[in-house]
Parts: structure tokens; sequence; C-alpha cells
């Protein structure tokens, strides 16, 4: 396991008396890609500011190291950053802005030189020395500012959505770019997005945040696949969340059926929410004109069965084609289910849905009905 190179101990952070932060706690590895995941005001950026010495904190540290470096400026910090913008030099070449932090620091032209033409080999713009950030791409002007921050060789760069401004092929180009530039180089990513995908794709640690507090950390995939509360799994891909009673140990009862799950320590008899991403939802189409109780019929809610002795009628109401799959929605007893298939299923056609107990996800409620508004206004 990495060692631990920052730790942010109890920081909080105001504005025009709205906390922002309140008594954050978070440590990040040496040579981890961490990224704050988040919606608007949350926090993240915030967070990634009073890390590179831009705010200050209310109160609370920011240890680097070893060392405590809340009061430092942001230039004797051993941290670069990476905006949105690029803020790039319009008026100086590449190779000038790339050098700009170089001859601040009085390196030598030799020594310029060759950090220059490695950057640009490292993010694949060689040549690119002499022209003008106003002739480059969006995915280029993006790599040059990367490249301006790693020739200072900073222990950790801090990111704050910088694929924000680009489309959709150039951002997960550069999103492939990132994982390869964090490995080659061996320093500390963190990354500000409130772009999932980008969360889960690039990361190997998340934080995801809301309203200054910290709602759970956890790999990518613990993150998608155990969400620790409905804010996390409302926001962190697409989600069916909808209320049950935890009966007993592995036996979840919600929209009037009983359905084996796999989790246990919830008591019996407790309310409980239930999460079931759409992609775990099985649909089982019901022939047409098929009676409940006939051959037909029980021959659909065997094959149900044998997935989960739960399960549901319902119809689909809605259809488009994604793609790689279909999305899909489900009536069933009031409920409107999200369902994703690469099975075609027409509007109108009557299934069964049920789901692998391993697809099931148990959450507590909140403890009081306070709690709960709070926790489904926030969703």
């Amino acid at each position: 396991m990495s060692n631990k190179l920052i730790d942010l101990q109890h920081i909080t952070k105001s504005f025009d008396g709205t906390m922002v932060l309140d008594d954050l706690c978070l440590y990040i590895r040496e040579n981890e890609f961490l990224t704050l995941l988040g919606p608007s005001g949350c926090g993240k950026t915030t967070t990634l500011r009073i890390l590179g010495g831009f705010e200050h904190p209310d109160s609370g540290r920011v240890i680097f190291d070893g060392a405590d470096i809340t009061d430092l400026s942001p230039n004797k910090r051993q941290l670069n950053t990476v905006f949105q913008k690029y803020a790039l030099f319009s008026h100086m070449n590449i190779a000038d802005n790339i050098a700009f932090g170089l001859k601040i620091r009085k390196k030598s032209k030799e020594y310029i030189d060759d950090k220059i033409k490695y950057a640009l080999k490292l993010v694949n713009l060689e040549g690119f020395e002499t022209r003008m950030p106003d002739s480059l791409s969006g995915g280029q002007q993006q790599r040059i500012a990367i490249a301006r921050a790693i020739v200072n060789e900073p222990k950790v760069l801090l990111l704050d959505e910088p694929l924000g401004a680009l489309d959709l092929k150039l951002r997960q180009d550069m999103q492939y770019e990132l994982i390869r530039l964090k490995n080659e180089l061996g320093i500390t990513f963190i990354y500000v997005t409130h772009d999932q995908e980008e969360a889960l794709t690039m990361s190997d640690t998340i934080v995801v945040m809301n309203q200054g507090y910290i709602q759970q950390i956890g790999t990518p995939e613990d993150i998608y696949n155990e969400p620790q509360n409905a804010f996390v799994a409302d926001f962190i891909g697409d989600s069916n969340i909808l209320p049950g009673i935890m009966i007993k140990d592995q036996l979840v009862e919600f929209m009037g059926a009983r359905f084996a799950c796999v989790d246990t320590g919830f008591g019996t008899n407790k309310p409980v929410d239930v999460v079931i991403r759409p992609e775990d939802l099985k649909l089982f189409a019901l022939p047409e004109g098929a009676e409940k109780g006939s051959e037909a019929y029980q021959s659909c809610v065997s094959k149900a069965e044998a997935l989960n002795p739960g399960y549901l009628t319902g119809v689909v109401s809605h259809l488009i084609f994604k793609g790689v799959h279909y999305e899909m929605e489900v009536q069933s007893g009031g409920f409107e289910w999200l369902v994703h298939s690469t099975r075609l299923f027409a509007v109108g056609t009557k299934v069964l849905m049920s789901v692998d107990p391993f697809n099931i996800q148990i959450m507590n409620k909140p403890e009081s009905e306070d709690e709960q508004a709070v926790a489904l206004e926030d969703m």
C-alpha cells in the first residue's frame, strides 16, 4: 500500500456565512489517482483550491508529506494545477508556455529545452514548439496545459474539471491519456469532476461529496456496486430506489413481493431502502394473451423464479435504443422501473421482472423524517 502523502485534517470553509466544507477529513496516498466527485456546490473545487493554496481554510490543517503547508503560498507547494480553461498565454508559443515556470525558477536554457522536448513527447505533441495556442484544438491545448504542469516535476497534479470544455470523443480520448500519464509519471493525481463516467473510468479512489460532506470513499467498483446511501446510489449512474422491509437476513420485501438477497445485519421487519441498477433487472416476456395460471404463464414464472423466488409483473411503457443496449421503462404497481437490456421488449409487452439476489442493494433509511426529507431533496 502506498504511503500517505496528503492529509486534510478537520477542514472547514465558509463563504459569506454559507458553510462549504464542514469538518472534512481526507487522506490521499502517494501515486494515487483520486477523484473528488459531486454536484455543483458540494465543496470539491474548494477542497482542491485549499490543497493548491489558492484558498485558506477557516480551520483545520493541510499536511503534505509530513509537513504542515496550510499557510504556505501556492508557488512554494510541490503541486501544480490544470484548470478547465487551460490558462495558456495566447501571446506565447507552445515552447514558451511550457517553459514559463522553469524560467521563473531560473533554470538553464539547456535544461529548459530538454524539459520542453520531454513534455511534448509525453503528451504526444512533438514538434509543436513554435505553434501558437490559438492554432491548436481544444484537446491539444489541454495537453499543453498538462505539459506545462508536469515539467515542474510536481509530486501532485491537481486537475479542476480539465475536460469539461471538450466534446465527448475528445473527453474520452483524454481520459485514457491521463491514465497513461499518471502511470508513466508515477505522481499523484487529484481530479475534480461532476461527471460520473470520468470518475469511474480513471480513478483508483473516488470521494463522493455533497453539501460539504463526504458521502462515501471507495474504489469505482465499490462506489457503483455498494452505495452507502440513497444520494450515492442516485448520483453514480442510474438506479431504481424504492422503500422496502427487511423481513430477516437475506430476505427483503418490496412492491408486495418477497425477494432473496445477500444482505444481513439489518434486523427483522426493518424499513430499508432498496437499490437495483437498471442493467441488473431481468425481463421475461409473457406470451401474448397468456392467462395467469396457464401453462404458458407458469413457464414464464418458472424462468423468473429460477433467478429469484420473488418477481413482479409489469408492462413496457417506453423504449429507447442506446446503441449498446435498450433503455426501457416498465410500469409495475404504480412504480416506473428503469431497465437496461440487450434484448428488445416492445412497448406494450407484458413482462415478469426479477433480479439476482447479489444485485439487490439494501441501505438503512435515515433515522428521522427530517433526515429523509433532506436526503430526497438532495437527490
